[in-house]
Formats: C-alpha cells, sequence, structure tokens
C-alpha cells in the first residue's frame, strides 16, 4: 500500500519523480567565500559556486533546482537564504553521489530502462508518451535518465548507511505499546489512566511536547512566525488527534521542529515554565496556551498524572497495574476509505492539484458524479481500478497527515484535498466498525513507527558527519548563471 508510513519508499518515491525538499543547515564559516585569484578563475570561467571534495556545484545547478521548486509551487524562503539552502542541499548530494560511486554501487542502463518503463506505466504512460512530456518540460530526456540515475544511486546508498546504524530492542518495543495503551483513545473510549492523586499529595506527570525552535534574536517577522504554528499546532492538538503523531507529521513539514515524550516527572523535574503551564491541566489535556521559552515556543500535552507514595523513594514509585502492561488486544476503530491521488511531479503545481480536486469534490457533491468513477479515471495510483478503495485501515496504518484527515470525516463526507508526502488526495470515508489490534500487529506498528523515528535522527547526524568530514570550499552563492561574472 503506497500510503504505508515507510522510509524506503519515501525515499525511492521522491528519487523517481524527481521531487526535492530543502533539508539541512547552512555551511559554516569556514567554508567562507575566498578572494584569490585561483577562485576567481574558476567563478568567471566555470560558473562554479562550489568546490565538493574532487567535483563542483555551479550557478545554473542552483538555478535550476530553483525554477524546478518554483515550478512545483514550493514555499520557499526568500532572498539571499534562498540560494544558501538550495546551495547547501546540492552540496549533500553531491558528496552522497560521490561516496556511493566510490563504494562501487551502481545502475546499469538495462535496470534504469526498466525503471523509466515502470514510471511511465504507474503515471498511465507509454515509454514514448513519458520521453515527450519530460522533453516539453524544458529537460533532455537524456538529462532526465541521468538524474534518476543518480537519485536511484543515493537512495541506495543512504538506505546502506543509515540502516546499519539503526537497533531496535525487544524493550522498546515493550515500552512503545505501554505507552500507547495507556495514553491513546482506543475504541471511542479514553484509554485507562492511572490513579491520580490526592490534592496536595506527591505525583508524577507525563509531559508531551511539539517544539517549535525559534532563536531569541531573531526578528519579530521569525517570533511571529513560530508563535502562529505553536499556536495551529495547539489548536489541532486539542482535536481528537494522536499527540505525537501530530507532532511527527509537523517534524515532516519542518524539520527543525521537534516533538518528545518527557516521560513521567516529578514537578521538581520538569522545566519550572512547563509545570506552571499544566499545573492544573489533566491527565490526556493540552495545555491552555503556547508556553514561550528562550529557545521559541512550546506545546505541551499532560498524557497522564499519578500518585506516587510518599515514603518511597522515586525512583521506586509503584508499579502500574499487571493488567495494563501485560501485552494484550486492543479495541480500535477502523475506516473503511477511498481516495484520488494526484502524484506530486514537477509539471503539476499545488494549485492545480488543489483546484483539479476541488473540482472533483464539488461534482461529487452536487452528485453530477460518482466518486469511485473519478477515482478509477483520474487517481494515479494502484487503488484507482477499484475506484480508490483502501480497504480497512487502522491506526498507524497510514501516513499521519492522511489519517488525521480521514478521521475527521463523517460517513459518506468527502474531503478538501489534502497533502501528504506523495501528492494531493481527495479522500471519502465509505464505513467504520470496531475491531482489535492484534499483540502482533502492535508489535508490527511499534518497530516500523521506532523503526522511523531512528532512521530520521540517524539519517541527519549521518548528512552532517558527511558533511563535516567534506572539503567543500564555497566560492559564488548568489550570482545567477546568467550574471555578468565580476
Amino acid at each position: 500500500m503506497m500510503l504505508f508510513s515507510n522510509c524506503l519508499n519515501r525515499i525511492v518515491t521522491t528519487a523517481l519523480f524527481l521531487g526535492t525538499c530543502l533539508v539541512g543547515g547552512m555551511a559554516g564559516a569556514q567554508n567562507s567565500a575566498t578572494s584569490n585569484s585561483g577562485d576567481s578563475k574558476i567563478r568567471n570561467i566555470d560558473g562554479v559556486a562550489a568546490v565538493v571534495n574532487t567535483g563542483y556545484v555551479t550557478r545554473k545547478e542552483i538555478d535550476d533546482r530553483i525554477a524546478q521548486l518554483q515550478k512545483q509551487g514550493t514555499k520557499l524562503p526568500e532572498g539571499a537564504t534562498l540560494r544558501q539552502t538550495v546551495l547547501e542541499r546540492l552540496i549533500i548530494e553531491k558528496i552522497q553521489l560521490q561516496n556511493a560511486q566510490m563504494e562501487g554501487i551502481s545502475v546499469s542502463n538495462k535496470e534504469l530502462d526498466k525503471i523509466v518503463a515502470d514510471i511511465a506505466a504507474k503515471n498511465k504512460l507509454s515509454y514514448a508518451e513519458l520521453k515527450a512530456k519530460v522533453d516539453s518540460s524544458g529537460t533532455s530526456f537524456q538529462r532526465y535518465k541521468e538524474m534518476l540515475r543518480d537519485d536511484i544511486i543515493v537512495s541506495r546508498y543512504r538506505e546502506r548507511e543509515v540502516e546499519a546504524k539503526v537497533k531496535i530492542s525487544d524493550a522498546e518495543i515493550d515500552n512503545f505499546i505501554t505507552e500507547r495503551m495507556r495514553a491513546i483513545p482506543t475504541g471511542g473510549t479514553q484509554a485507562q489512566r492511572s490513579a491520580p492523586a490526592v490534592k496536595g499529595a506527591p505525583e508524577e506527570i507525563d509531559v508531551a511536547q511539539i517544539f517549535i525552535p525559534v532563536d531569541a534574536s531573531s526578528g519579530a517577522g521569525a517570533q511571529a512566525e513560530a508563535k502562529k504554528k505553536a499556536e495551529n499546532l495547539l489548536r489541532e492538538a486539542r482535536g481528537d488527534v494522536d499527540f505525537m503523531q501530530l507532532g511527527a507529521m509537523a517534524a515532516k513539514e519542518s524539520p527543525t521542529i521537534k516533538f518528545q515524550d518527557l516521560g513521567y516527572r516529578t514537578p521538581d523535574r520538569l522545566p519550572q515554565l512547563f509545570y506552571e503551564a499544566i499545573r492544573n491541566t489533566g491527565g490526556g489535556q493540552v495545555a491552555n496556551a503556547v508556553v514561550k521559552s528562550p529557545a521559541g515556543y512550546h506545546v505541551l500535552k499532560v498524557l497522564d498524572r499519578r500518585a506516587i507514595s510518599a515514603n518511597q523513594p522515586q525512583e521506586q514509585a509503584p508499579a502500574q497495574d499487571t493488567a495494563s502492561t501485560t501485552p494484550q488486544n486492543i479495541p480500535i476503530t477502523q475506516t473503511m476509505a477511498r481516495h484520488i491521488l494526484l502524484r506530486s511531479r514537477p509539471d503539476l503545481t499545488d494549485q492545480d492539484a488543489e483546484r483539479r480536486l476541488q473540482g472533483y469534490r464539488d461534482q461529487v457533491r452536487a452528485k453530477t458524479a460518482d466518486f469511485g468513477e473519478l477515482a478509477k479515471k483520474y487517481s494515479e495510483d494502484g487503488s484507482a481500478a477499484s475506484g480508490g478503495a483502501l480497504g480497512w485501515m487502522g491506526p498507524g496504518d497510514l501516513v499521519p497527515d492522511f489519517e488525521i484527515a480521514m478521521n475527521r470525516l463523517q460517513i459518506g463526507e468527502v474531503s478538501n484535498p489534502v497533502k501528504t508526502e506523495y501528492g494531493w488526495h481527495l479522500i471519502q470515508v465509505l464505513e467504520r466498525r470496531d475491531a482489535e489490534l492484534t499483540v502482533e500487529k502492535q508489535r508490527q506498528f511499534a518497530r516500523a513507527a521506532i523503526r522511523e523515528r531512528k532512521f530520521d535522527q540517524a539519517y541527519q547526524d549521518w548528512v552532517r558527519e558527511l558533511r563535516d568530514t567534506a572539503t567543500v570550499k564555497i566560492l559564488n552563492v548568489q550570482d545567477a548563471a546568467k550574471s555578468t561574472p565580476r
């Protein structure tokens, strides 16, 4: 199922459709521009923006990447920040490709042709039609294939290198399941929570946060934007939504955002700002307002509050009820839904995708078209043949942004256009039923969730390590390739 949350699928999908996102930080001061004659010669003759080990990134590559992102309708930073961010991303890609090639990772012409044929088939095009479409977009088909080959090589290298860094123990899986059993609403009712402390008695509080960082020295605009983002997340958190899942979705949209469960802590072990904000907040509730700290803005939720014995050391607090931690099937709600997917691709902007899907939604609501027939005709994934049907799906089976939108719909209701990492969706809920999440299924879900979180962190650490150990010299970031050489 293409909507399932899976790191490798996301990487490969990104490679296949040549979608590019802006990640990573700015280059360090040691990579600043230099003014010696050798650098000037390189800059003037070749239009080189940066030398990367034994290769280089040109100003034209920066221009082309920016044009591609603009064509996709991607929201971009402004001014000098845009070119610096794109350059940094290209540097990381160049380092990864160089290392992958040195490791002997390659894609044969025969394999590449098969992959291109698969892309054409998934987009309901013949090989010749795909070639014509690429050529008409302004990129030669040969260049498209070269870029695709590089993306696949880098994806395989990433997966091999980062996968080895991700280790998951049975204890981590057990703890993950226990926390979800305690904190997540199931089967339409609230999960059992610990016995609250008597007023004034010692207690422990389990707090989770979504953190939107912003430097205290940032301008008013950056502060206002971070605060607005935090307040929007707070409103979302007040709804019927998994708080940690909401945090995961926000972190995918903006990699600087962090989310975490702080675990059980006595009030004196919580940041004072946090405790003041949740002092009177019950288990399962979010704080009344966003918390501002010198580091940024925090959205807080109290997952649980429990009493501890006053005559016991803190670390020997009574264990939870055995029944609440023993593995058992969990009652859940499953949803039968269908969707229409318009995949992300260079020739389809976000605005065009939204407009097309809104048109389909209006037709369904006016009863001038059937959702299933529209899905068969227009949906760009394997579910099209069955009218967009996805089958019975439970919590965690779908990527978070899709699942959150689906869970808000009533039976028969059609969503507004919803964006995920795969593209734009129109969703209709057909039916819901009560079911059970088996212990084995819980363990599979826990392993996948832990792996994804660890993979993302391991990947970011790996990228920083690659960047720190590479030899990079920034020559000319700001000039476009068509600018007069200086």
